[in-house]
């Protein structure tokens, strides 16, 4: 990583936790009073950063606390109506380098008329290596128990962007902050055009803080923990429908 990312990355994790602590200067980012109008997604609009096409599958490969890890993503074409908007099932799935299951969620999205992808829940699950359910922690659906949907990627992300991406009181509290614009990034698993690179935190883990850089036409590929943690994947390759 050259010196000028270093400090780029440095500024902008002070920046998190100004945001984090509500420091004089900063403001906290916006928390949508309720669930969005259904009417809103009568006729979806898209998102490059964060495409939602049946059929798209992107693979990672990666890191978390010294083990290693494939996942698939895949955009499904199956559906499930929360809070009276159609949303897409995402699913997304975790294995361990021996090929046993870690992590299986399904993820719930829609796109709004102006393009706005927001976050309406997640069914998840992690594994142990034997196979046995472990947990079911960080499930929530907008609607339930006064969980709010949120916006995970703006029509137009620019910085500073800032936002709830989901918001279930002590179970889902994740923010995000669109803090640049860059024209290539470079990854373990390639060079990708036309990136948006965003900072994600939750008051939940307020120790950890998270860099995505998200593409367009493929979402997210490149993720790494700034600080609180060690987690690290890399998009590998992509089946485009």
């Amino acid at each position: 990583m050259s010196v000028s990312h270093t400090l780029a990355v440095i500024a902008a994790g002070s920046a998190v936790a100004l945001l984090v602590t509500g420091s004089a200067g900063s403001a906290p980012p916006h928390a949508a009073p309720g669930n969005p109008d259904p009417g809103l997604f009568a006729h979806p609009g898209t998102n490059p950063y964060f495409p939602l096409t049946p059929g798209l599958v992107t693979r990672l490969r990666g890191t978390d606390e010294g083990e290693h890890y494939r996942e698939n993503v895949t955009v499904t074409t199956r559906h499930r109506t929360i809070v009276g908007v159609r949303t897409t099932v995402v699913d997304d799935v975790v294995h361990r380098a021996d090929g046993t299951l870690a992590e299986r969620t399904r993820d719930w999205y829609a796109t709004d008329q102006d393009g706005n992808v927001w976050y309406f829940g997640e069914d998840t699950a992690t594994y142990d290596d034997t196979g046995h359910l472990e947990s079911r922690e960080g499930s929530w659906e907008a609607g339930v128990d006064g969980a709010v949907a949120g916006i995970v990627m703006p029509a137009d992300p620019r910085p500073s962007t800032a936002a709830y991406m989901e918001h279930a009181k002590g179970e889902a509290e994740d923010q995000s902050w669109v803090v640049q614009r860059l024209p290539s990034v470079r990854t373990p698993g390639g060079t990708y055009d036309h990136v948006v690179r965003t900072l994600e935190w939750t008051r939940l883990e307020p120790d950890v803080v998270s860099m995505k850089f998200y593409a367009r036409g493929l979402g997210i590929v490149l993720e790494r923990d700034l600080s609180g943690g060690d987690e690290h994947f890399w998009l590998v390759s992509a089946k485009t429908p």
